[in-house]
């Protein structure tokens, strides 16, 4: 696998750098989605409402995360080379399609099978980087893994805010064209790292499907997967609600005269001048590029943060991680102050820094060595109740209590609320449903 506490193997840094390219190719497209599902018809966009857009957001992804349970459990039996290949043919095609399609049921049904091809992308990624890590080097291994992940977060929503400028076909091009790249990093250099596929005692197509429902019976690992649904319906805000509400209700003037100030300070007359011209007619900072912040952020500090928790159990590593991401939201209370808002966006990525991997780093940790995308898998079920659940409440608060109200402060602490209610939950499980003796090492 790799040596103890020692170097990565190559495979873990080329499941990286697909990693980086699939992000890019996803947040490329998700960043800017809420902005395209309802900007209006007339800019290239689709022009449905806020309502329509968190259903979509909601139930798409949703599916995304749960079809894993089953993907994972293929991918343990049938090898994770070939799982990346079908996702990358079906990837490809679908987010180029994806810019085709203007109909709510044609959009709908293009945005399913994205879907489709991302999970099965998920649970073999994480799967190699659990498979590729030991008990000495995971917290690292994974702190290394979401910085990647942000990296790849980062750079697609900054292109896709530029080619959006010119059209918005341009948008979904960019992405299928960064997943088409990730064929060479499978073909040329990544090598598996299971084994049942090779073996002689591999499980039939039922044996797999059963081991996969037999998951379902660990009540415990079930209850936390329901739990941690809490911190991803809050985590899924930044980028489904978030960018409405800096659109709509947030001023990003006051940072546009921060920069045209530094400018002075620092003798470049041109670069005054020309913030100075924006603040002039009126330019807001493109949603985007705000919240982008957060990725930056987590590449920025990532490895510190996960270097910084290492001595710290993971549960109270997750618990701190969730109460930050809510502080994190609580500060865009505050005002809509474009200052304040990037204040609140960096609270959060610190926040989701601890809790995200941590998170991915305890179930990789737990699970049974030939059953690992399996449990990655049931992971994402977590998630997928985190975007459905984000989604709908999305979609709601926004268009009642921020749009209809114009209450965005109860839309806020709605969120902020929920966040505080998952990390005492956490704390609650910790303490009352692991068993000391059942805990894994460093837990």
């Amino acid at each position: 696998m790799n040596e103890k506490g020692g170097r990565f193997p190559g495979t873990f840094w080329i499941a990286n750098t697909m990693e980086i390219f699939e992000r890019m190719a996803w947040y490329g497209f998700f960043a800017v989605s809420s902005l395209y599902i309802t900007g209006p018809k007339s800019e290239g966009a689709l022009g449905f409402t806020s309502e329509q857009r968190g259903t979509l957001q909601g139930v798409v992804t949703a599916i995304l995360y749960l079809l894993p349970v089953f993907t994972g459990a293929l991918a343990d039996r049938y090898g994770y080379k070939k799982t990346f290949f079908v996702a990358f043919s079906i990837l490809t095609p679908a987010y180029y399609l994806l810019g085709r399609f203007t109909s709510y049921g044609g959009f709908f049904a293009v945005f399913l099978l994205v879907a489709l091809g991302a999970a099965a992308f998920k649970p073999v990624i994480v799967g190699t980087i659990a498979r590729t890590t030991d008990e000495k080097n995971s917290r690292i291994g994974f702190g290394i893994f979401y910085m990647m992940v942000n990296i790849g977060g980062f750079v697609g929503p900054i292109i896709a805010g530029i080619v959006r400028g010119f059209s918005w076909s341009y948008v979904f091009a960019a992405s299928s064209c960064w997943i088409a790249c990730n064929f060479f990093w499978l073909l040329v250099f990544y090598k598996e790292p299971t084994t049942e596929a090779r073996s002689g005692k591999a499980r039939s197509l039922g044996r797999v499907l059963a081991d996969s429902l037999l998951v379902l019976s660990n009540w415990r690992f079930m209850l936390f997967l329901v739990i941690l649904s809490g911190f991803w319906t809050v985590f899924n805000q930044i980028f489904m609600t978030l960018p409405e509400y800096i659109r709509d209700f947030t001023d990003t003037t006051p940072v546009l005269a921060t920069l045209r100030d530094a400018c002075s300070l620092l003798g470049i007359g041109a670069g005054a001048a020309w913030f100075q011209g924006l603040i002039a007619k009126g330019y807001q900072i493109n949603p985007e590029y705000l919240v982008n912040i957060d990725a930056g952020a987590i590449i920025a500090l990532q490895l510190a943060v996960s270097a910084g928790t290492a001595r710290i159990g993971r549960f109270a590593t997750m618990v701190g991680g969730v109460f930050l991401a809510a502080a994190g939201m609580a500060v865009f209370l505050i005002s809509g102050n474009g200052w304040v808002v990037i204040a609140g966006i960096v609270l959060f990525a610190v926040g989701e820094m601890a809790a995200s991997p941590t998170s991915q780093e305890y179930i990789g940790r737990i699970a049974p060595p030939d059953k690992v995308a399996l449990f990655m898998g049931y992971y994402f079920v977590a998630i997928a109740l985190g975007n459905l659940f984000g989604g709908l409440l999305s979609g709601f608060a926004y268009g009642t209590l921020a749009r209809d109200m114009k209450r965005p402060d109860l839309m806020w602490l709605l969120f902020v609320g929920l966040g505080v209610l998952t990390a005492l939950l956490l704390m609650l499980y910790n303490k009352f449903v692991v068993q000391p003796k059942n805990r894994p090492a460093g837990a």
